[in-house]
């Protein structure tokens, strides 16, 4: 069991890897060299990922020429989960209101 968690662990700083990688070749893209490594620094120095995560998304849609969804659930895999949640939470808010 626990050679899965390392396994896992290590599964999870290679999609990190991938990402950032995006993430660069994103920014690098559209907006230039220079901001891509603004958007590492940021990551890395003050803890924002958002250029990154946008990079990343742009990086796939754009770059790589996948479709809108897919980019989306590359660059922000827990949106997947995030979702569902939502809506059963909003499903569940409105069937216990009483009138």
């Amino acid at each position: 069991m626990a050679a899965l968690g390392v396994l896992g662990g290590i599964l999870f700083l290679i999609i990190g890897a991938i990402q950032i990688y995006a993430g660069f070749i994103g920014i690098e893209y559209h907006l230039g060299e220079v901001w891509a490594w603004g958007g590492i620094a940021l990551a890395f120095v003050v803890r924002i990922i958002l250029p990154l995560t946008i990079g990343t998304f742009f990086a796939a849609m754009d770059v790589w020429g996948w479709p809108w969804y897919g980019a989306l659930a590359f660059a922000a895999p827990g949106l997947l989960f995030v979702l569902p949640a939502l809506i059963t939470a909003a499903i569940g808010t409105l069937s216990n209101r009483t009138e």
